[in-house]
């Protein structure tokens, strides 16, 4: 199962590469599918506020 740092990395990798494919689907999402997106975003990473702002999101 590993150590609890590699759990971490692997938790921490994941996050990165599904924020990655929100990103690019925000880009091309009308204003409904963006405030979707917002919520998935909320509920994946607790950093999500800065992010949301960066990305021109609500």
């Amino acid at each position: 199962m590993g150590s609890e740092r590699e759990r971490e990395l692997r938790r921490r990798r994941k996050r990165k590469k599904k924020m990655g494919l929100l990103r690019k689907r925000a880009e091309k999402a009308s204003s409904s599918e963006k405030e979707v997106l917002a919520a998935k975003i909320r509920q994946l990473t607790p950093g999500a506020e800065g992010l949301l702002k960066t990305m021109g999101l609500k």
